[in-house]
Parts: structure tokens; C-alpha cells; sequence
């Protein structure tokens, strides 16, 4: 009866680690993709502006974008910008951005994020989004793309 009772308790105790460490990595999950929809797509990709981006993005984020096999980047600061000419201009006609989270895949403080991003129900990029975790929190660090 001893080892009987003993042996529910370790399984008991192992089932209970697995159940923590598994809702750990879910809410984990939901934080980056948290981050990823308001500091990206509704921050930038639907004119958010520059509070939900500076709190989602870290200040050194680059996006390397690659034109007929040049590369080059667009910090942070640019991206703003450019969210604020089209916020302000009164002739441009913005339309909705949605995402479709394809993938988050966290080890450690790292994250990696697959998004498809539509406009009227047309595909117009894959991205892949890089992430760190800090002490205030998950940060994207940098954005490659395919465009569609």
C-alpha cells in the first residue's frame, strides 16, 4: 500500500511539472504573438502609430528588405515615419491588414514568428519576425519577408 500511495504521489508530481511547463510555453506564446499584432500590424501595417510601436519593437529593430538582390534596412525610426506621413495624409486610403499567425517558436528568450499578412483577402506578405525577451518584456528585433 506504501509504494502504491508513493507512486501516485511521483506521478502526481511529474503530471503537475508537465502541466506548468506546458502552460509556461503557452503563455509565452501568447505574449510574443500579443506583441507581434499590436506593435506590428495594428501599430505599423494598420497605422497604430508610435506608442504601440516603441513599446512592441526594440530601438535597434532593423527590417532587411531584399530588391532584386540588394539588401538593405529600414530601422525603426523610418518605419515610424512612414506610419505617420500615411496617418497624416489625407488623400491616402488605408484598408485593414489582417494576420494569420503560421508559427511561434520560442527557446529560451528567443521567438520566432511566421505571419501571413492580407488586404482584402489577398496574400501580401509572409513575414518572419525575430524577438527577445527583456526585462520589460518581449521586444522584435528585426523582419524578413517574402512578398507575395
Amino acid at each position: 500500500m506504501k509504494n502504491k500511495t508513493q507512486k501516485i504521489a511521483i506521478i502526481s508530481m511529474f503530471l503537475a511539472m508537465v502541466f506548468v511547463s506546458v502552460s509556461g510555453k503557452a503563455s509565452e506564446k501568447e505574449a510574443v504573438r500579443e506583441v507581434v499584432q499590436s506593435a506590428y500590424v495594428d501599430g505599423f501595417q494598420n497605422l497604430g502609430g508610435r506608442n504601440a510601436m516603441e513599446k512592441g519593437f526594440h530601438p535597434d529593430f532593423v527590417m532587411v528588405l531584399n530588391r532584386s538582390g540588394e539588401l538593405s534596412d529600414l530601422p525603426l525610426e523610418r518605419m515610424i515615419e512612414i506610419t505617420e506621413q500615411r496617418s497624416n495624409n489625407p488623400e491616402y486610403q488605408h484598408v485593414e491588414v489582417k494576420a494569420r499567425f503560421l508559427d511561434i517558436d520560442i527557446t529560451g528568450n528567443a521567438a520566432m514568428v511566421k505571419i501571413e499578412l492580407f488586404r482584402d483577402g489577398e496574400k501580401l506578405f509572409t513575414d518572419y519576425l525575430g524577438l527577445y525577451k527583456f526585462d520589460d518584456g518581449w521586444k522584435i528585433f528585426n523582419k524578413l519577408y517574402h512578398q507575395h
